[in-house]
């Protein structure tokens, strides 16, 4: 809740009460009253469930739709001087038709001056291509014609930019499903040429776009800390907020924080900061939904799905990952085409059921992921899922789809190579020891087998069975 309240309670007075009164006229009691609540009273959540009489599922998806409102509100309320500007541009014959040539040459290099500073490169062409026409016969016209030129170049570079980002993401994807060496030689690639890309010019929006790419490439692909050349990756964190904070009235750069939110929180996780990480955890995860939707052009949002997973582990509080997904995926439709984000998706919710002891609410995730897209390309992954989809059958002691389950895993594990695959080769034998009939030194066994598992090396390609927890009551329940 941190996160939403410092943020209530940053608003201004004005758009505070602009806020409650279109909830309450809206007929959203229940938001503006955890409105109020939060900007008003020091209550704890718990005691705000009590008032508003819910339960933790409705209480997260009050909180999610609160934020999503005052978000909402906020953009609004941005008087977006792209917008002005884009007008003044679009008007520009007008200008050059009715205006005496001082003015509409004033007039232009004034409008240039604002493109320059919001960085729009599109728009700047075409004002260097109308002053170049105005000054055809003046010594100025090489200017404006160099100019024009590199304005050109410098959009084009822009678009490139862009194109690099979201194939990059979009190759992570399926690198995280398979570690394949050649897919990240492919990333390694793209990253090099996003970096000789956007050092040809001193671009902030350039700089925006760059270290999406980066500082992503360099927490899960190449860790090159050491390299002398590249900036420490909390220099370029805290440039880039400068850059938002400077161009706070930018629509894109409003949006791309939240992206840098990830990207911290991802930074301190890698180096185990956690403290530092739940600074950033919160915000990141009331616009999960919005989050794996809209912003895989930018980043790869799926994981920070395996990153909430290995947070529930670590927490001394248990957290029901299940009850809170209901709410903040209520209206979250995943995307079947994007295979990779799909496929830990799905993983993602079966996990959560599994960590709550749900454990058919877990199997259907997994059934549902195994009939709704094909696996072939990933085969990894589809050992992964069916491994644990035949644990879930095992703790629900259903010998018959466990038996048909397993004689396929082992057929795919001869097919992949025992040596590529230990992890499920010993959670194999732990499900073959939970269900067999001998009752024999079963705890004993499956304990060995757990400290075993414990010791495995991790993993660089997608390997949810790594997340599994085997405490004393799992190995109860698998003796059991």
């Amino acid at each position: 809740m941190a996160k939403l309240k410092n943020i209530i309670m940053q608003l201004s007075d004005a758009d505070y009460l602009a806020v409650h009164e279109s909830l309450s006229t809206g007929g959203a009691e229940k938001s503006a009253y955890l409105l109020k609540s939060m900007r008003e009273s020091s209550s704890s959540d718990h005691a705000i469930m009590e008032e508003l009489e819910v339960n933790t599922n409705a209480y997260y998806t009050l909180r999610s739709r609160l934020n999503q409102k005052i978000e909402e509100y906020l953009l609004q309320q941005m008087e977006n001087p792209r917008t002005d500007i884009l007008k003044k541009v679009a008007n520009i014959n007008e200008i050059i038709f009715t205006k005496k040539k001082a003015i509409a040459i004033a007039t232009l290099k004034k409008l240039e001056k604002e493109l320059i500073d919001y960085d729009l490169s599109n728009e700047l062409t075409i004002v260097y291509k109308a002053l170049k026409k105005l000054h055809q016969n003046t010594e100025e016209y090489f200017g404006y014609s160099q100019l024009y030129n590199r304005h050109v170049a410098y959009m084009l570079a822009v678009d490139k930019a862009e194109d690099l980002l979201s194939n990059y993401f979009i190759k992570f994807g399926n690198y995280s499903l398979t570690g394949d060496e050649t897919n990240k030689l492919e990333l390694v690639l793209l990253n090099k040429e996003m970096l000789n890309t956007c050092k040809i010019y001193d671009s902030h929006r350039l700089f925006i776009y760059k270290n999406c790419l980066n500082i992503f490439h360099r927490l899960f692909v190449e860790e090159d800390e050491t390299d002398v050349e590249l900036d420490p990756i909390e220099d370029l964190l805290a440039k880039a907020d400068g850059i938002f904070e400077l161009y706070s009235l930018d629509s894109i750069y409003f949006h791309l924080k939240l992206v840098y939110e990830f990207l911290k929180l991802e930074y301190y996780n890698h180096y185990r900061l956690y403290r530092k990480a739940e600074n950033y955890f919160e915000e990141v995860n009331e616009s999960c939904a919005a989050f794996l939707s809209n912003f895989n052009l930018f980043t790869y949002p799926a994981q920070f799905l395996i990153t909430k997973l290995q947070r529930a582990k670590r927490m001394p509080e248990k957290v029901m990952l299940s009850e809170e997904n209901a709410a903040l995926f209520q209206d979250f439709e995943p995307d079947r085409d994007d295979v990779p984000q799909y496929i830990t998706y799905a993983t993602y919710r079966s996990l959560s059921c599994h960590f709550d002891q749900k454990y058919e609410d877990a199997a259907k995730w997994l059934n549902n992921l195994l009939n709704d897209v094909s696996l072939k390309r990933y085969q990894n992954a589809q050992l992964e899922i069916k491994t644990l989809l035949a644990l879930e059958y095992c703790l629900m002691k259903d010998y018959e789809l466990f038996n048909q389950l397993i004689n396929s895993i082992q057929r795919q594990i001869r097919i992949i190579g025992k040596e590529n695959c230990m992890n499920i080769q010993v959670l194999n034998k732990i499900m073959k020891i939970s269900l067999s009939e001998s009752k024999r030194n079963k705890e004993e066994k499956i304990a060995e087998l757990v400290k075993r598992f414990k010791t495995l090396e991790p993993i660089q390609h997608f390997a949810p069975t790594l997340l599994l927890e085997f405490n004393d009551d799992m190995i109860k329940k698998l003796v059991g």
